[in-house]
């Protein structure tokens, strides 16, 4: 059994019954109080954060979680079909676990899942996709002396913005975490 001296961000313990992954956690000694763990941690099922304060040495469940890369293939209604590339072996994973980034998706990115057993429980989509903008405003020459942006809409149907210069057809790299564009792509 481990305790709250293990715990760090990004652990996966089960709280409460559930599954829970840490997002914040500090230590903290206030005055002269005992001190305790402030966590905040998200609940990977329904997706709700919740914080709590453990005291220190309380004894937690960490769980041992698989990361794998994986390629995904298709999207079956709610779930996203993906395959290790080394077995073949097929996942069906659902899409809220991807989150926001699930718009940038297309065929034959590498994305990676954890899995505690043969449970899928997270998914991250890559950090960075590589897009191309099919419909967009043209652009006007001398519209790069502004930070003023305008809406595009990528291949895979997500709409962004962007700066005023991005053309239809270019390609544009594209943060997924928060959904914004960096650069052009040559």
């Amino acid at each position: 059994m481990a305790n709250t001296g293990d715990i760090n961000v990004g652990s996966y313990i089960r709280f409460n019954g559930d599954l829970c992954q840490i997002t914040e956690y500090q230590h903290r000694t206030p005055g002269n109080l005992r001190a305790f763990y402030q966590a905040k941690m998200r609940n990977l099922k329904s997706g709700k954060s919740v914080e709590y304060r453990f005291r220190s040495g309380e004894e937690v469940t960490i769980i041992r979680v698989d990361f794998k890369e994986l390629q995904f293939i298709y999207a079956e209604g709610d779930n996203m079909v993906c395959m290790d590339n080394e077995t073949f072996e097929q996942f069906y994973i659902e899409g809220t676990m991807f989150g926001n980034g699930l718009k940038f998706m297309k065929e034959a990115m590498t994305v990676k899942v954890a899995f505690e057993g043969d449970n899928p429980i997270s998914a991250d989509p890559p950090t960075f996709v590589e897009l191309e903008i099919t419909y967009t405003e043209p652009g006007v020459k001398g519209d790069t002396a502004t930070n003023t942006l305008k809406s595009a809409t990528l291949e895979t149907g997500a709409t962004i913005n962007v700066p005023l210069f991005c053309n239809q057809g270019e390609k544009i790299k594209i943060d997924t975490r928060t959904s914004s564009y960096v650069e052009r792509v040559k």
